[in-house]
């Protein structure tokens, strides 16, 4: 039972990191979100301990939305759509819009980290749901 209830979370997990490794890539944001924090390849550093903290974070993150789909009792994929836009939307933006005005981060790199966490969200709540 319990392997069964691993399997849609560590899917979602993979699911997560692959969209990173392409949102952050030169094929779609990976420039722009460089340059957005002042960075270059050469100047970003061992990118060891972020990967190892991503996926734990992935993990966790892909966690909560089954739990959170458990309790709800989510029953089709429009629900589960659904929940994942609302995690994304009304908790993970406005969480990352407050520290964006605080840090003064600008327009470019909110909509960079948050259109990656939401989007991501969202496919983590479908890839659960679907398994």
């Amino acid at each position: 039972m319990l392997a069964q209830a691993l399997i849609p979370v560590i899917a979602a997990t993979f699911t997560g990191m692959v969209l990173g490794a392409l949102w952050y890539s030169p094929l779609l944001f990976g420039k722009a979100w460089m340059a957005a924090i002042g960075k270059t390849p050469e100047t970003l550093g061992s990118q060891t301990l972020p990967m190892v903290g991503s996926i734990v974070a992935s993990l966790l993150m892909a966690s909560g939305v089954a739990l959170l789909l458990a309790a709800l009792n989510v029953t089709s994929l429009s629900e589960a759509t659904a929940v994942g836009a609302i995690l994304g939307f009304l908790i993970i933006f406005p969480a990352l819009l407050s520290d964006n005005l605080f840090c003064g981060w600008g327009k470019g790199l909110l909509l960079i980290q948050a259109g990656y966490r939401v989007l991501t969200v969202v496919l983590m709540a479908v890839v659960i749901f679907l398994l």
